[in-house]
């Protein structure tokens, strides 16, 4: 097995440890609240995105760079060594953009893709609830269709950073009567500033919430 990097790879970790130095702050910075440091990652991924550095991994048409996986883990391996703040948006670029991708339609990656990119929207993940985490296939939350509205009505635990996400991705019921509980399950982008939408914080012993309880009482989805 050769686990030598090829010239196009060192190429590119070569740039990206330029940018890096040109541009990681210089110190680390403490914040007054979790919001406060919220807004400061996201203004950093805008900074990562404005230098291509972004979903790389994603295809060229899309803002991406068309990395490969090597690529991509050599970026991880970089923004470790030069000590960069986190992406705060890795849940929508590394799972809500490739899904997109791969199975939206157009309009749905022009509308999403771009904002999702430099943080100008936040995500978060709607997957776990209070008597499903690990066994997703037992998920309850419901979403029933109502002309080309989804009516949705349950609750999620664990969502981190909930209170300030403006879209989330959500696994709910669409079929109750699916021949296996781990079929009949749809994958709905929701509003997260929807009317209906409750985020209460989970407050932890530092006093901050990262994670939360979502609670859906008859929030409407449109189809598309």
């Amino acid at each position: 097995m050769d686990l030598t990097f090829s010239a196009e790879e060192e190429a590119f970790r070569a740039e990206l440890r330029a940018w890096l130095d040109a541009n990681v702050p210089a110190e680390t910075r403490e914040f007054d609240s979790l919001a406060d440091e919220v807004r400061y990652l996201a203004a950093w991924q805008q900074r990562l995105a404005e230098g291509g550095w972004v979903g790389v991994h994603w295809p060229r048409e899309y803002g991406g760079r068309g990395a490969t996986t090597t690529e991509n883990y050599i970026l991880q391996e970089e923004l470790a060594r030069a000590q960069a703040p986190e992406v705060i948006g890795r849940i929508g670029v590394n799972l809500v953009g490739p899904t997109l991708i791969h199975h939206g339609t157009e309009a749905q990656r022009a509308r999403y893709l771009p904002r999702l990119r430099d943080a100008s929207e936040l995500w978060c993940q709607l997957f776990s609830e209070p008597n499903a985490g690990s066994d997703l296939s037992a998920l309850r939350c419901r979403a029933v269709r109502d002309g080309d509205h989804f009516v949705v009505n349950g609750q999620k635990v664990w969502t981190s950073y909930a209170q300030f996400a403006d879209w989330g991705f959500c696994l709910a019921r669409t079929d109750p009567e699916a021949p296996k509980r781990n079929q009949g399950i749809s994958f709905l982008v929701v509003d997260m500033h929807a009317p209906g939408i409750e985020v209460r914080p989970l407050v932890q012993l530092t006093g901050e919430a990262e994670f939360n309880e979502v609670f859906f009482d008859d929030v409407f989805i449109p189809e598309d």
